[in-house]
């Protein structure tokens, strides 16, 4: 199927947001007043992946070694510009106000960065003439024909990859110790800004000694779940929305009591 496209600057995906961003990028946006989160979950690691196990292998490029107590894990952090209504650069009449220097992520859009995401014009919210067949060909089979496009997404999987030891370490400078399990929910840290500029640029500039394997607890809104981790070892918290002290648990389940 071919997925035509064209930005109509209707401004609908420039509000309510958290847009990932690599380390250079969030010191950036930081730098210009903004705010970054730093989402992070916890993928239970007991045994490396086969090399044909492809969505695996992707979970390992983009995380980090760990334990939680006996339990390898890997950890997955993305750091996000965040916000609530309308991206702090959105000018009145719709356009960027940092389009030579916008994050990546805004530059690929619509298109997805994660292999194993199928863009979906549907889920998007730019209005049905942005897709119309008269607008440039944006995909054709499931590839990203246009290569500025590609470019960039290619672009983006590689700074995922080589950015993880700074975030490890950035996380260790900012005492961020909990992530939620994979698939489970999200542990959301909103450090001040300050303290984010300080930690990311002082992990940027030591990454290369960033192979050490941290301690980590695992968070679950659901009780069966920390009774699971606890059972083999591993450090679990439960945690709800309410509950949670230095950060936000977002789950993706009812919570359990």
């Amino acid at each position: 199927m071919d997925i035509n496209f064209e930005c109509t600057m209707c401004g609908k995906c420039c509000h309510d947001l958290k847009l990932p961003l690599s380390v250079g990028e969030a010191l950036l946006w930081l730098e210009r007043g903004g705010d970054v989160q730093f989402l992070c979950e916890a993928v239970p690691w007991p045994d490396e992946p086969a090399e044909d196990n492809l969505l695996a292998q992707h979970k390992r490029r983009r995380s980090f070694a760990a334990s939680s107590g006996e339990l390898p894990a890997r950890i997955v952090v993305v750091i996000a510009a965040a916000f609530e209504g309308a991206c702090p650069h959105l000018l009145p009449n719709l356009s960027c106000g940092v389009y030579e220097d916008r994050p990546t992520v805004c530059r690929i859009y619509p298109a997805e960065v994660n292999p194993f995401i199928e863009l979906n014009p549907q889920e998007k919210a730019c209005p049905p003439e942005a897709w119309s067949p008269d607008k440039p060909l944006l995909m054709r089979a499931h590839r990203i024909v246009d290569v500025q496009t590609a470019a960039l997404i290619s672009k983006s999987r590689s700074a995922d990859a080589t950015d993880t030891g700074a975030k490890a370490l950035a996380c260790k400078h900012l005492g961020i110790d909990t992530a939620a399990l994979a698939n489970e929910g999200l542990a959301i840290y909103s450090p001040l800004r300050e303290r984010s500029i300080a930690a990311l640029k002082s992990a940027r500039e030591a990454c290369d000694s960033s192979d050490f394997v941290s301690e980590w607890k695992v968070a679950s809104n659901r009780r069966e779940t920390v009774e699971t981790l606890a059972s083999i070892g591993a450090l679990g918290v439960f945690c709800t929305a309410q509950n949670a002290a230095s950060f936000q648990y977002l789950g993706f389940f009812p919570e359990s009591v």
